[in-house]
């Protein structure tokens, strides 16, 4: 029987026989008590089965089923709790649609209601979740034939902010002292707050003078070696003994949040506007720039994927570059000489 109900649900249930490609019948709920409903549902699916398996029509996808098997493919990605919470936000626009129904007029309708509320690089990463799974259902999953184009917003340049090494000594001051030592790690080593939260001894060789952090907790998935510098190693060892398992701690627990009114309150008294915790790793690139640190040594050192994402502090450190653009006085002929006033 291809229409039958079940003791254990309160809907109808299809049972048709499997198509090529299966082993199995297909048994599946149609999500309602309603028979009528129930037999249309089963009708369409039925009719879409056939088409596939007689014609090579490809079935059609919901959204929804995108969002699982993305969900499950992508669960080891450190940004999964947010794609989760992007998803639900895109559930009121993309809840129900055949992924074929996806296009770009609906995404556009999506890029400006969310813009609506929020900043043109947060709707970007709305925008690029979407396409990516779309991408995915495309040329790995082979569910459609296209993916629509559309386009981000422009984003504004990154923000640098950074603290002279006097400013940085005026914080750590008003700092109680976990959130020094946390600060003091974070310049010394560049790594990023969920990182320098998250970090445990078993990752740290002191006799090495030697850090890492495992590619299932690093942002762009791969490990990353951290060479240890004197300051960081002063930090490491005033921890010493604290805690078995996590480095950073405070009142014998490990550190669950830094953006506390002890850091607001600190910057208020040290003078210091405009200034958050992540704006602690752009202080290491600025200092490692204004120390001569190459594009390809700073890249490694701070764990970031493309030396692109590192130029953005080449204008930091100008006099870098001077050495290169006097190459050209030779050849022109003005060497060292010095120049000579107009003779009489």
């Amino acid at each position: 029987m291809s229409l039958y109900r079940r003791k254990d649900s309160p809907f109808w249930w299809v049972k048709l026989p499997p198509i090529r490609g299966e082993s199995r019948a297909l048994q599946q709920s149609t999500g309602t008590a309603d028979k009528r409903q129930a037999q249309q549902v089963h009708d369409r699916l039925a009719a879409s089965r056939w088409e596939q398996d007689r014609l090579g029509v490809k079935p059609r996808h919901a959204w929804e089923e995108a969002v699982v098997r993305w969900l499950l493919e992508t669960k080891h990605k450190a940004t999964h709790e947010d794609d989760k919470a992007k998803l639900r936000w895109l559930d009121a626009y993309l809840g129900g649609k055949r992924l074929d129904e996806i296009d770009r007029t609906l995404i556009d309708r999506i890029k400006y209601d969310r813009e609506k509320i929020a900043s043109a690089g947060t709707t970007n990463r709305y925008l690029a979740l979407i396409r990516a799974i779309l991408r995915r259902a495309c040329h790995e999953w082979e569910w459609i034939d296209r993916v629509p184009k559309f386009k981000l917003f422009k984003e504004a340049e990154g923000r640098v902010r950074s603290l002279s090494p006097a400013e940085f000594e005026r914080l750590c001051t008003e700092l109680p002292p976990h959130l020094a030592d946390m600060a003091r790690f974070s310049v010394a080593t560049g790594l990023r707050q969920a990182n320098v939260k998250g970090l445990e001894w078993r990752f740290v060789d002191l006799a090495r003078q030697h850090a890492w952090i495992p590619g299932s907790q690093h942002k762009n998935g791969k490990p990353h070696s951290v060479p240890l510098n004197e300051m960081a190693l002063a930090v490491l060892r005033r921890q010493i003994g604290k805690h078995p398992i996590r480095v950073f701690t405070f009142r014998g627990e490990p550190v669950q949040q830094v953006n506390t009114k002890a850091w607001t309150g600190a910057l208020k008294r040290a003078g210091i506007a405009d200034f958050r915790w992540h704006d602690l790793r752009h202080t290491f690139a600025t200092w490692h720039r204004q120390a001569g640190t190459p594009t390809h040594e700073l890249q490694r050192l701070g764990g970031w994927k493309t030396g692109a994402m590192v130029e953005r502090y080449a204008h930091v450190a100008p006099e870098a570059l001077q050495g290169a653009a006097a190459r050209l006085d030779a050849i022109a002929g003005y060497g060292a000489a010095t120049p000579q006033g107009p003779t009489a």
